[in-house]
């Protein structure tokens, strides 16, 4: 599953959101995304990948932002 993939599963499963809403562009606040939720998704992210995230990083803004986060990350140290 690519980023995408994933945090439209995620928003659907946790808090309903319709994958149709989650795009590129679209503020994660709105969505409904707030810190603890964000730790969430992270978490989620690093079970699914085999990845361990930075302590540090900079919270993504959009839907775009946090995929295109999770794709770096996975080059990174995939």
């Amino acid at each position: 599953m690519d980023s995408l993939g994933l945090i439209r599963e995620f928003l659907q499963d946790r808090i309903g959101v319709a994958p149709e809403q989650v795009v590129p562009e679209a503020p994660l606040a709105p969505l409904g995304v707030d810190s603890l939720m964000m730790l969430e998704l992270m978490f989620e992210f690093e079970d699914r990948f085999g990845i361990t995230l930075s302590k540090d990083l900079k919270s993504p803004t959009t839907v775009g932002d946090m995929a295109e986060l999770m794709d770096r990350l996975r080059r990174e140290q995939g």
